[in-house]
């Protein structure tokens, strides 16, 4: 509607998870997305537990929010057996005083439940799904979700935001039924809301839900659809290279140029030491980080990465740098259709299908450069430009990376004067 308003208006849409269709859409760049992880001061991880209903463990649960002059949720979503949940709940802590809420009711009757659960004239309020977004109550830290099989991810994630607004303890229980079996959907989707616990877990949420009930039909309004048979990452990267062919862009596969040169190409010795642990810790994290960098298909991406990792770590120290700048001269050299470069003695051999492009690259450049057949070029720089991997990656820097990064402003240099 606001694009039919103004169509160069921009939309920002915010939210806790996304449902699969939109984040995959995200993911193969149909849209931009931004994730916010640094939770508000003071905020603590909700404790959440998958039990089966049981009268004491909620009884006792109550009882202990009661004590510390706190409030609590108890989600039922069934209007037509609401009222006698309420009255079991009453049955266990007849001291406590219990309101009931659901959308059925008339606006007037429900804001007057609403407002006295806020103002704290009631200690349990007893609720459909109606309370899962728009609510912050900091003194309710414990909620009871019945028969939470029933709900979505996404949707178990919204409510059991309703808790833990403040700097107290939150706990979130999602009870299942004592008298039947769950599915094995349902399994999944209870133990991911269960693992996915801590504080802005609600992109990981939002992953598994996608894994679960796969991307759907992104032009259409179906949110499932299956991608097991070719695997979602196969899936991602097919879908990616047809949108780029139909926006008429250069379909560059990542790191796809292979470097073989002692020292510098991250081969026996020295990967343990690309991404140290003392810089980044987490094996989780660490493991990531080599994947965004293994995975970026152009500088600009490249960038987003490196400004991340700094963010996140700090200054990376000189093995990280080492291999961010080697990843920078693999991109480029990708982007040039160069296939591979090793060194021979004291030349540097360029591989490639596009010579024509490549040459003018060694224009500018020092040394002598020599055409041995249509494939391959040997550049051979003065002799103290190899004296070390970081020299050669410096002479690679100034071929390679820096006419990719200022290619829409230069004019191509002429090709120089070569021997065959």
């Amino acid at each position: 509607k606001l694009l039919e308003l103004r169509l160069t208006a921009d939309v920002l849409t915010l939210t806790a998870t996304p449902i699969p269709r939109t984040l995959h859409m995200s993911m193969i760049g149909l849209r931009d997305i931004s994730s916010l992880t640094t939770a508000p001061v003071d905020r603590r991880a909700i404790v959440t537990e998958v039990i089966p209903y049981d009268e004491r463990r909620v009884k006792q649960a109550l009882i202990r929010e009661l004590a510390r002059d706190g409030q609590a949720y108890f989600v039922h979503n069934r209007v037509r057996t609401i009222h006698e949940r309420a009255a079991e709940i009453q049955a266990l802590v007849p001291h406590a005083k219990i309101i009931v809420g659901h959308g059925q009711m008339g606006g007037h009757e429900l804001e007057k439940v609403m407002l006295a659960f806020t103002r704290r004239q009631a200690d349990i309020l007893v609720s459909t799904t109606i309370i899962e977004s728009g609510i912050d109550i900091p003194t309710a830290n414990t909620m009871f979700i019945d028969q939470a099989d029933h709900f979505g991810l996404a949707e178990l994630h919204q409510l059991r935001g309703r808790v833990g607004r403040s700097k107290h303890r939150a706990y979130c229980y999602l009870l299942l039924p004592p008298d039947r079996t769950i599915n094995e959907v349902a399994a999944k989707r209870l133990k991911a809301i269960e693992n996915y616990s801590m504080l802005g877990a609600g992109f990981k949420i939002a992953m598994r839900d996608l894994e679960i009930r796969g991307a759907g039909n992104i032009l259409g309004g179906e949110q499932s659809g299956h991608i097991a048979a070719v695997g979602y990452e196969m899936y991602c990267l097919l879908l990616e290279q047809e949108t780029k062919r139909l926006r008429r862009e250069p379909i560059i596969e990542a790191s796809k140029c292979h470097i073989e040169l002692p020292g510098l190409d991250g081969g026996a010795g020295s990967a343990g030491d690309q991404l140290p642990k003392r810089y980044i810790p987490s094996d989780k994290h660490r493991m990531d980080a080599y994947r965004r960098l293994t995975r970026v298909d152009t500088l600009d991406d490249l960038d987003s990465v490196a400004q991340d990792l700094t963010q996140a770590y700090g200054k990376p120290p000189k093995p990280a740098q080492a291999f961010i700048d080697l990843t920078e001269i693999r991109v480029a050299a990708s982007t040039l259709r160069i296939d591979r470069i090793h060194r021979e003695g004291p030349d540097l051999i360029f591989t490639t299908e596009k010579i024509a492009a490549v040459m003018p690259l060694f224009a500018q450049a020092p040394g002598r450069t020599t055409l041995i057949d249509p494939k391959e070029v040997y550049y051979r720089p003065p002799t103290n430009y190899l004296t070390s991997p970081s020299t050669i990656a410096s002479v690679l820097r100034k071929l390679l990376v820096r006419p990719v990064r200022q290619k829409t402003t230069s004019t191509p240099p002429q090709a120089p004067k070569i021997t065959t």
